[in-house]
């Protein structure tokens, strides 16, 4: 399940930990799979196996996820929340953010495998932490960039003549759907394809 920190601003996958050591325990093993996992994904490992290539005891995980699938998509969300430490928070959400990701998946490729496999996994029944995750990444991606799309129409730097939502997601599937390219082909162009995308939302001559 997911819980909240307490400070409402990550969600908590798994067990947090009760005590300081034990909420630094739980962060280092999930910095610790997300170098193992940037270099390789998942690869169908089995929980047991992740705990042997981090370096920590088959019980040590279980102290903090359930399952493999829990560990999983926790690693993904702490290294979406590392990278958006990094993030400018003066730049709008918009094409510019999607092109930094982008940019950022390339150095990263088997983040861009794990992040794939997890959003397919998370349409099989019973994959619950998978499919409240990815249901309200999408909502909070969506919202964001409706109101900055909204903002920008107002201001007359983007059209305004298809619905700030309905950009939106339409951005997000561009992106997605160029990164499953990219692992079959890593000769497309993320960054320059969805450059293509910002000059279709310029207005209209």
């Amino acid at each position: 399940m997911s819980t909240t920190d307490g400070t409402g601003d990550e969600a908590v996958i798994g067990r947090r930990g009760l005590q300081p050591k034990g909420v630094a325990r739980r962060q280092e093993i999930l910095d610790r799979a997300i170098e193992v996992f940037r270099e390789r994904g998942a690869d169908g490992t089995s929980l047991r196996r992740i705990a042997e290539a981090i370096g920590v005891s088959h019980a040590a995980l279980l102290h903090y996820f359930d399952s493999r699938e829990q560990l999983l998509v926790a690693v993904y969300a702490h290294a979406e929340i590392r990278r958006n430490a990094g993030a400018d928070p003066i730049v709008a959400p918009g094409v510019d953010t999607m092109i930094a990701a982008a940019i950022a998946n390339v150095d990263v490729p088997g983040l861009v495998q794990l992040y794939t496999t997890l959003l397919a996994a998370s349409l099989e029944a019973g994959n619950d932490v998978g499919r409240e995750f990815f249901s309200a990444r999408f909502e909070r991606v969506r919202d964001e960039l409706t109101s900055s799309f909204r903002r920008q129409q107002a201001d007359g730097d983007i059209r305004d003549d298809v619905p700030a939502e309905e950009l939106a997601a339409l951005l997000i599937a561009a992106s997605d759907g160029l990164q499953i390219q990219w692992l079959l082909e890593p000769s497309i162009g993320l960054s320059e394809t969805l450059r293509t995308f910002g000059r279709l939302l310029q207005p209209p001559r």
